[in-house]
């Protein structure tokens, strides 16, 4: 289309386009045909595609999406390209799905590996930075799962999908550690009883022991940002 034939009180052109009358017949056909497709795509791609997606699984899925979006819209693509297409991403997932379960090097570099964000109540800071993860999106996961004190945290995984599974310590362990309640929320935050003589770093959650406020660094992270350590929830 020409820039002289765009106008802006064309109406017709803007809302029906310049595709003829029948198209839309044709293209309720479409519809049902690409449906029908992405349903036989995902059952022959297993149940998988039903939970939580891997990387590798999320870049199958935006495949499908962009070949069927052309062939739904454009009148002069044919639909064929689009089970070819289909085919060839059916047969690419469950070949790494396949060599994946037989090998687990290749598993761990196509589909990712599990990190420990939190050992033993303290953040491995590194794992974070692999994830490109921050601190507050941790504990904002941690808090999902009613945890406020990164000492109750025995690990904190991140699953290859992306998902985060969180082991705690027993509930009757009254132990020490970070706060992990938003310091925005200082009424909430004195709640919690603090642990005599303990103080937690605040970057990584690493325990000092002293009657005052540690000075120096700290030895886990070298960060130099304390807090009281506070008990249980």
């Amino acid at each position: 289309m020409k820039p002289e034939d765009i106008h802006l009180r064309d109406w017709l052109r803007i809302l029906v386009g310049e595709v003829p009358g029948s198209f839309y017949l044709e293209a309720l056909f479409r519809i049902v045909f690409i449906y029908l497709l992405l349903i036989a795509s995902m059952r022959l791609m297993g149940n998988r595609m039903g939970k939580p997606l891997t990387r590798n699984e999320i870049i199958a899925m935006v495949s499908l999406a962009a070949a069927n979006g052309v062939a739904l819209m454009a009148a002069d693509r044919g639909l064929l390209p689009v089970v070819l297409i289909a085919a060839i991403v059916i047969g690419y997932q469950r070949g790494i799905a396949r060599w994946a379960c037989r090998n687990a090097r290749f598993e761990r570099l196509v589909l990712d590996e599990l990190s420990i964000l939190v050992e033993d109540g303290r953040v491995n800071l590194d794992k974070l930075e692999e994830g490109v993860l921050c601190r507050d999106q941790l504990f904002a996961k941690l808090r999902k799962e009613s945890v406020r004190n990164l000492g109750q945290v025995r690990r904190a995984y991140q699953e290859a999908n992306g998902n985060f599974s969180i082991l705690t310590f027993p509930a009757q362990e009254a132990r020490a550690g970070l706060s992990i309640l938003p310091t925005c929320d200082a009424a909430f935050r004195q709640e919690q009883t603090q642990a005599e003589g303990r103080f937690a770093c605040g970057s990584c959650g690493h325990l000092l022991h002293g009657a005052h406020v540690p000075q120096g660094r700290c030895p886990r992270c070298a960060a130099q940002e304390w807090q009281p350590a506070v008990l249980g929830a």
